[in-house]
């Protein structure tokens, strides 16, 4: 394959599929043991376990910034494996939106470029760029914070942006890592509304997190301990893992 679809897999191939996936470190840390799983589009899923159980490991895996080192990751039908490396990070920039526990705003920046700059790499011109960036803050609740820099923002405003800037791209996946792990009470309700409102919107939204009572409220769970997949609150993936 030189080249991928702009337009996404039919409906009927997982948008994500791990099968017996291992990632191996040098020195023979294994920070994942043959995790085998499917998501498939339109889900909310809860991928969950505590500090040092492959949580990030397995982020990393389906995002495409890692690959695995044994076993197989297909995204939208495409295995990560088989894949150059300018065709994952193409693979990575049309189809997947990443949300961060830390923003990773630009300081001094304001929040409409901070957001329409998720488009560069796309080669979008800059007033279309802008016209969406626009777009997006307004999607997330802040279009009267357009100009308004990350210093001048709330914690959950900032995450609104991130998110924004996650979704300016209409990724068909959207990974949250940790998303409410620098918010207070409110503004974590406030951002996991957020991705509730998404998902109903048609994207796949993938939650990571060592929260246990959040990952409870979403309609799939995923636990993850000692770098294995040990349940899975989806009866079809379930089987996967037996």
């Amino acid at each position: 394959m030189t080249a991928l679809g702009g337009d996404g897999r039919s409906a009927d191939v997982p948008l994500v599929e791990l099968d017996r996936a291992s990632r191996r470190y040098p020195g023979g840390v294994i920070a994942l043991a043959e995790a085998s799983l499917r998501i498939d589009r339109g889900e909310l899923v809860g991928i969950v376990g505590p500090s040092g159980s492959g949580k990030s490991t397995l982020l990393n895996l389906i995002g495409t910034l890692d690959r695995p080192t044994a076993g197989a990751v297909r995204i939208d039908g495409y295995e990560v494996g088989e894949l150059t490396d300018s065709q994952v990070s193409a693979l990575r920039s049309q189809r997947i939106g990443f949300i961060f526990q830390q923003f990773h705003l630009a300081a001094g920046v304001v929040a409409l470029d901070n957001v329409a700059d998720g488009l560069l790499y796309a080669g979008v011109p800059r007033r279309e760029r802008i016209r969406r960036g626009a777009e997006a803050l307004a999607q997330v609740g802040l279009e009267h914070r357009l100009n308004h820099r990350p210093h001048e923002l709330s914690g959950g405003e900032r995450q609104r942006v991130a998110i924004a800037r996650a979704v300016v791209g209409q990724p068909a996946l959207l990974l949250a890592d940790e998303p409410t792990g620098n918010l207070d009470t409110s503004a974590g309700h406030g951002v996991m509304e957020l991705l509730r409102g998404l998902h109903s919107d048609g994207t796949t939204v993938v939650v990571i997190t060592h929260d246990r009572t959040m990952a409870a409220a979403l309609p799939r769970q995923i636990n993850i301990l000692d770098g294995r997949v040990v349940a899975d609150s989806s009866p079809q993936s379930a089987e996967l893992i037996r």
